[in-house]
Formats: structure tokens, C-alpha cells, sequence
């Protein structure tokens, strides 16, 4: 259960967590797993797959996601806790949708539409992948840090990374489900949040996919495998955030 003090730091921000949370607990995806601390709501611990056909593919990796109290009209911030070889350890990570970069944020996206970018960020080389919290390490490496993450254990969540998002063909009994705090809560969206996201559109800049269309891949079966449209979405999404940042540069 959250604690009172988190609860009540800013009433709209907590309903849209809430929703959010009981939005990926009913919609499970085998790519991804997230929740919010049981201690405080506005930090989100997450697991998330490598993805398929990279140096990462086979590693499960933990990311802390720390939501601010004006959520969602701003940016969260991301940390990687697992060792990886791509992102610096407990570092906040300067990517396009993060706390460095809140002119490019828009209230409508979400944990979700984070998640499946830093996926979509992984794989990125070159000059795409430089940043803030950004390390290059060799491919050889990588791919050895990724056999050993499947059996990292997060200090907080006291679990290894494999038993939080079990690999899709492992029985139904070893799935351990996110433990979602119980706030009662009611309808998040309010006017002021649905005049803010029809106006955070920045001249010039070319908008993302419909978010809403983001927050259910699973439901879309023409691209057969949820993995891999989740890892579709996630590449595209990196794609379009680098293609931001340049231009605001």
C-alpha cells in the first residue's frame, strides 16, 4: 500500500498513476513488466526483455522510473539498475521523453510510451546513442551481461529479474503478477489535463503514434508476435524521439 504522505502530494498526478497501473496489470505484455513501489507511487520499478536480434537479446533488465508530483504534465526520470553495457548504472539517463528534455514531453504519453522507448533506445549506435548515462561497451561484453541479467535481484523488489518477467514459454504458475497498490480512485482525465494534451505539440515537430495505440499492442494481432510489435513500437519510438532532439538542436 502507498504510503499517505506519497498519496497526497498530488491528487490528479495519483489518479493517473493509478490508472496507469491498473492498465498494465490488465494488460500484461510478455516484454515488459511494471508497477509502482508499494512505498511510494511515484516510483516505478520495471523489467524489461532485450531486444530480439541485438547484443541484448535474452537479457532482462531493471529500470527504476521516478514519476514527478506534476506527472503527467511532466516528464519522468529513468535509471538501469541491472548492469548492461549501453546505460550507466543509477544514472538518469538524457534521453528524449526524460526529465532533460521536458519541452518534448506531452501529457498524453505515459509509463507505457516510456518503457517501449528506452527499449527502442537500446540498440541505437553511433551518434544516436550518445548522451547523458550512455556508455559503449564491446558487443562481446554486452551479450555477457545479458546472460547475466536474467538472474540479477533488484535490492528493493528483493527478485531476480527472470522470476519478475519470466520468459513467454515458462508455465503460468511461475508468473509473479505486479502488486499494483489499492487506491480507490475515479475517472483520471479532467479538462485542464485534456486541454494541455491537445495543446503540448510543439511547431514544426512531427507527432508521435497515437499513444493510444501504444497502451494496448497486444490487442493487435496482424503482426503476429506482441514481443516483437513491442519491439517494433519501442525502435520506432527511438526513432522519432532522436529525430526530436536533433531538431530542437
Amino acid at each position: 500500500m502507498a504510503t499517505t504522505s506519497s498519496a497526497n502530494r498530488n491528487n490528479s498526478a495519483v489518479k493517473r498513476i493509478m490508472q496507469e497501473a491498473r492498465e498494465l496489470a490488465n494488460d500484461p505484455s510478455s516484454d515488459y513488466t511494471a508497477a509502482p513501489s508499494e512505498d511510494d507511487i511515484f516510483e516505478w520499478h520495471c523489467t524489461i526483455r532485450g531486444p530480439v536480434g541485438t547484443e541484448f537479446e535474452g537479457g532482462l533488465y531493471h529500470l527504476r522510473i521516478l514519476l514527478p508530483a506534476e506527472y503527467p504534465f511532466r516528464p519522468p526520470s529513468l535509471m538501469v539498475l541491472t548492469p548492461n553495457g549501453r546505460f550507466e548504472l543509477n544514472t538518469k539517463i538524457c534521453i528524449s521523453f526524460t526529465n532533460y528534455h521536458e519541452e518534448l514531453w506531452q501529457p498524453a504519453w505515459g509509463v507505457r510510451t516510456a518503457i517501449l522507448g528506452i527499449q527502442g533506445f537500446f540498440p541505437l549506435k553511433g551518434q544516436a546513442a550518445v548522451g547523458v548515462g550512455s556508455v559503449e561497451y564491446p558487443s562481446a561484453e554486452r551479450k555477457r551481461l545479458a546472460a547475466l541479467s536474467r538472474e540479477w535481484i533488484c535490492p528493493h523488489c528483493q527478485q531476480s529479474n527472470v522470476e519478475l518477467l519470466p520468459d513467454p514459454d515458462a508455465s503460468p504458475e511461475s508468473h509473479l503478477e505486479p502488486d499494483v497498490p489499492s487506491i480507490a480512485t475515479e475517472s483520471v482525465t479532467s479538462p485542464s489535463e485534456a486541454t494541455a494534451e491537445s495543446n503540448m505539440v510543439n511547431d514544426g515537430v512531427p507527432s508521435l503514434p497515437n499513444p493510444a495505440v501504444i497502451a494496448a499492442p497486444q490487442t493487435i494481432s496482424s503482426f503476429g508476435s506482441p514481443v516483437l510489435l513491442d519491439a517494433l513500437i519501442g525502435i520506432i519510438l527511438a526513432l522519432v524521439f532522436a529525430l526530436l532532439f536533433k531538431r530542437i538542436l
